[in-house]
């Protein structure tokens, strides 16, 4: 699909992308301000104070801007980039018109790519994170978007976290991932599904004691085929989730990157490579995306 030539100038690979993040959002109304952590470059989109009501929980939605070299990175991760930077639109048009409360913060982030290679502390979220805990900053909702172009099925990444992990973490944790599937439920009913997903800048503050989730999308026949080979490979999941084990594997030689290549689904396999171009995006990811990220406006938890 194609969504015109503003995208198409967002993937050409001279592009500087957080600096054309700022100027897009400004040209259409929407002020940010650009935040550097640990040499990382991250984007702050900066709505009106009255959008927020301290009553409500803040949201912070993250998506990663940074994109692997020589790959166009259109679902890895720019289709999320584009959906949220529009949402920004439509969220400070809201506000500036009807004085609508919606408690979002978003993040852009640099640096994700990093910690598929090296680890989570490398990654670009991970100095957002170490803000977050350092300022007491515990209790949002957040919520991350990654490869959220192709297919028609939400998926919100499943977690195993170990025997001795903090209670109380637990049970924050438990909360906001039933409350965002009780999310998924209205914006795409029956239509969505719980699946060991690659960590994406979730994981730099779940290593910070901070609960996150992840939600991505797939086609609905790449879903089905990957959920039933979990079933029959039981180190599956392990290599997708990047555990340390395989991580140390992949340093040694002993592992290649993507073990498993031929039960993973397409999508994913299209990561990192020429292949992650526009033209694999998928129509029907936008209103499904759309769906999701009004949900995800007008629900207001109490703090």
């Amino acid at each position: 699909m194609s969504l015109g030539s503003e995208f198409s100038e967002y993937l050409a690979p001279q592009t500087d992308r957080a600096a054309f993040i700022q100027s897009w959002l400004e040209k259409h109304g929407v002020k940010s301000a650009r935040t550097v952590i640990d040499g990382k470059n991250h984007i702050l989109v900066q709505f009106e104070q009255s959008a927020y009501n301290p009553q409500y929980r803040i949201k912070t939605v993250i998506a990663h801007y940074d994109r692997v070299s020589g790959s166009p990175g259109a679902n890895d991760n720019s289709a999320a980039d584009w959906q949220i930077m529009n949402w920004a639109v439509q969220l400070a048009s809201c506000t500036k018109e009807h004085d609508a409360v919606h408690n979002v913060r978003i993040f852009f982030t640099d640096g994700e790519e990093l910690g598929w290679s090296t680890g989570v502390t490398e990654q670009g979220a991970y100095g957002i994170a170490n803000v977050f805990k350092r300022l007491g900053i515990t209790s949002d909702d957040i919520y991350v978007f990654d490869a959220c172009g192709r297919g028609e099925v939400p998926v919100l990444s499943r977690h195993s976290f170990p025997p001795k992990t903090d209670k109380k973490f637990l049970e924050k944790f438990t909360d906001l991932y039933n409350r965002t599937q009780d999310l998924l439920s209205r914006a795409s009913p029956g239509r969505w599904m719980t699946l060991p997903v690659p960590y994406s800048d979730n994981a730099s503050f779940l290593a910070c004691g901070i609960p996150a989730v992840a939600i991505t999308l797939l086609p609905a026949n790449e879903a089905a085929l990957y959920a039933r080979s979990l079933i029959t490979d039981k180190n599956l999941e392990a290599a997708v989730m990047n555990r340390e084990a395989t991580k140390q594997q992949r340093a040694s030689g002993e592992l290649v990157e993507y073990s498993y290549k031929d039960r993973m689904p397409l999508t994913w396999r299209l990561f990192h490579t020429t292949q992650d171009n526009e033209q694999s995006l998928t129509p029907q990811s936008f209103t499904v995306m759309q769906a999701i990220l009004t949900q995800l406006a007008s629900t207001l938890t109490p703090a």
